[in-house]
C-alpha cells in the first residue's frame, strides 16, 4: 500500500511514539512524581527544540499559529494533569477508556462539522476506530473475569470519571488546536505549545506540589518528553495531509504500542480484549488510508 500523500504513515509514527512515551513514564512513575517527569520532559524538549530552531534559523511561523499551539500544550498540559489525578483515585479501566475515546471523539465531531461526512470508506474506518480506542484501553478489573460476584473491581468515584472526561475533552481539543497551528513552521509550532505547557506544568506543581523525595524523574522525563514530542510533531504532520479525524483517530491508537511495549518488556499478555481491539484498529487504518 503507498502511503505517500496519506496521513497513515505519520499517524502511525507519532502512535508508535506516544506509546512509547507513555510506557516510559509509567516506568518513571514507579520511581518518582509523575508531576516532575511530565515538567522536566517538556522542559529539556522545549530546550532542544529552541536550539535547532534558533540555530537552523527557521523563520517564525504567524502570531495565529503560534496562539493555536500555545492554547494547546497549556490546556493539554492541565489536562494532563487532571487525567493523572483521575487515574490515582480509582479504578483505572474505565476512566482511561472514557478519556481515551473522548480524545478521538472530538476531533471527530469537530471535523464532521467543518468538512462533512467523509466517504462510506472513511466512516466505517472512524468507527472501527473508535471501537478500537475502547476496546484497547478499557480494561476493567484483573478479578472481574473470574465470574464471582462478591469479587467486584473497584468501584470508580464519580469524581474520577468527572476529571476523566475533562482530560479528554481537553486531549482532543489541543489536538483541534494544533490542526489550527499545522501551517506554520513544525519546530517553532512546537516550541510555542512546549512553552506554553511547562507554564501549565508549574502552575500545577506550585498549587499541588509531588510527594517527595524529588529525585530520580530527569532520565525518565527526558525520554518520555522526546517521545511525545516526536509524536506531536508527527501527528501535526499527519493533519497535513487532509481530514482532522483521520489523522486524530490514527494518532489515538496509541495505547497499542503501550499494551506491546509492555508485552515485550514485561510478558504482560494483552487481554482478548485487547487483541480483538488490535484487530479493528489494523482494519481501520487500512480503511483511513485510502482517503
Amino acid at each position: 500500500m503507498n502511503w505517500s500523500g496519506s496521513a497513515a504513515g505519520p499517524g502511525l509514527l507519532s502512535a508508535a511514539s506516544w506509546g512509547g512515551s507513555d510506557f516510559i513514564g509509567g516506568l518513571g512513575a514507579r520511581r518518582a512524581p509523575v508531576f516532575l517527569i511530565v515538567v522536566s520532559g517538556h522542559f529539556v524538549t522545549l530546550l532542544a527544540l529552541l536550539a535547532i530552531s534558533l540555530g537552523g534559523r527557521f523563520p517564525l511561523p504567524g502570531r495565529h499559529d503560534l496562539l493555536f499551539s500555545a492554547a494547546g500544550g497549556f490546556e493539554g498540559a492541565l489536562a494532563l494533569a487532571m487525567f493523572y489525578r483521575a487515574l490515582a483515585m480509582g479504578a483505572m479501566g474505565l476512566t482511561a477508556a472514557l478519556t481515551g475515546l473522548l480524545t478521538a471523539m472530538i476531533p471527530v465531531l469537530f471535523s464532521l462539522l467543518e468538512d462533512g461526512p467523509p466517504s462510506s470508506a472513511g466512516a466505517l474506518g472512524l468507527a472501527m476506530g473508535l471501537a478500537a480506542v475502547w476496546l484497547i484501553t478499557y480494561a476493567p478489573g484483573a478479578h472481574a473475569a473470574t465470574g464471582n460476584a462478591h469479587c467486584r473491581p473497584p468501584r470508580t468515584p464519580p469524581r474520577a470519571l468527572l476529571l476523566g472526561t475533562l482530560a479528554g475533552l481537553g486531549f482532543g481539543a489541543q489536538l483541534v488546536l494544533f490542526k489550527f497551528a499545522a501551517g506554520g513552521g513544525i519546530l517553532w509550532v512546537m516550541t510555542s505549545a512546549r512553552a506554553a505547557g511547562v507554564t501549565a506544568m508549574l502552575l500545577v506543581i506550585l498549587f499541588s506540589p509531588p510527594a517527595r523525595p524529588w529525585q530520580g524523574f530527569w532520565l525518565y522525563g527526558t525520554l518520555a518528553g522526546a517521545f511525545d514530542t516526536a509524536g506531536n510533531l508527527l501527528y501535526i504532520e499527519a493533519t497535513r495531509f487532509g481530514r482532522l479525524d483521520l489523522a486524530a483517530v490514527i494518532c489515538s491508537l496509541y495505547p497499542a504500542g503501550t499494551i506491546l511495549l509492555a508485552a515485550l518488556v514485561f510478558r504482560e499478555r494483552p487481554t482478548g480484549r485487547q487483541f480483538v481491539g488490535m484487530a479493528l484498529a489494523l482494519t481501520a487504518v487500512v480503511l483511513l488510508s485510502v482517503q
